[in-house]
């Protein structure tokens, strides 16, 4: 039975005594928002830049935040503060509510369900990072608002279940001939020594750990370009990356069954994989271990 604290509705109590109402909209239209921040050493992650998200989220869906920044800061924290484990992984949701009917059109003076748990911070295995993982490439037939973060992941699900069954980590979603992200990441590409990134547009989440990357290739002198990466180039990448709160920087080595890269280097991660996760690493322990 799990007795983790969790956060609803201004209440802490124990996980599995959460209920929420079988009329939500959250549990009815997938009608809400959501973040993931990550906690090292009890330090919330860019808490600032994940309720920007959150509030940016909540804005395109028409759905007025609950709570201010300093509110959700203050909750997260003794969240935080009474798990027993010092990295975790935050969810916050908040939905539009339960109304006292199924009605598609916004019910009025109903509270929106606000709820937060906290879990162990799971990040990638080294003997998984040595080898890196295999992806496979869908049509993304999403709809046109990828930025924003709602609870609305069906299409998602299924194209990270469709990688799970042919054995490998990730869904790339490629639309009008470019590709966009992951199901459950960002995607980065390494060609002719240039780390290329894709735009941060409506056609995909922008990422807080996207953001780190960029700022540590630029730290360190990277050549990098933030633009459309078309198929082509994506399936002839010397290198091929997966980034989240939880993959950290992931290197993908087999994409449709082919090997990522030429050469002697077919197939293994790159060097520049390698080097931005020590670089990652470092990151983490100047601004979230030390102190």
């Amino acid at each position: 039975m799990n007795t983790t604290t969790c956060y609803l509705n201004g209440e802490y109590l124990p996980l599995n005594e959460a209920r929420i109402s079988p009329l939500d909209r959250g549990f009815l239209f997938g009608d809400g928002g959501y973040e993931v921040v990550p906690v090292y050493s009890r330090k919330l992650f860019r808490v600032d830049e994940h309720l920007k998200r959150l509030q940016q989220t909540l804005d395109g869906i028409h759905l007025a935040n609950p709570h201010t920044v300093a509110e959700w800061t203050e909750r997260v924290e003794k969240l935080v503060a009474a798990a027993p484990f010092d990295d975790q992984s935050v969810y916050l949701q908040v939905t539009r509510g339960a109304d006292d009917k199924r009605d598609h059109a916004f019910p009025q003076g109903v509270a929106p369900t606000v709820f937060m748990f906290t879990a162990p911070l799971v990040t990638t295995p080294d003997s998984v990072r040595a080898t890196g993982v295999a992806a496979v490439t869908a049509p993304d037939t999403r709809w046109a608002r990828c930025d924003l973060k709602v609870v609305a992941l069906l299409a998602n699900v299924v194209a990270r279940q469709s990688a799970v069954e042919q054995g490998c980590a990730e869904t790339l979603f490629i639309r009008d001939g470019v590709m966009i992200e992951g199901a459950a990441s960002n995607i980065f590409v390494v060609k002719g020594g240039v780390l290329l990134a894709p735009i941060k547009d409506h056609r995909m989440l922008p990422g807080i750990t996207y953001d780190v990357v960029l700022e540590l290739a630029a730290k360190h002198g990277v050549p990098h370009e933030v633009r459309d990466i078309t198929e082509a180039e994506l399936r002839s990448a010397d290198e091929v990356w997966m980034t989240s709160s939880t993959k950290e920087v992931l290197p993908i080595t087999t994409l449709d069954g082919q090997p990522v890269g030429t050469g002697v280097n077919a197939g293994k991660p790159g060097q520049l994989a390698q080097q931005m996760h020590v670089w990652y690493q470092q990151f983490k322990d100047e601004v979230m271990r030390r102190g």
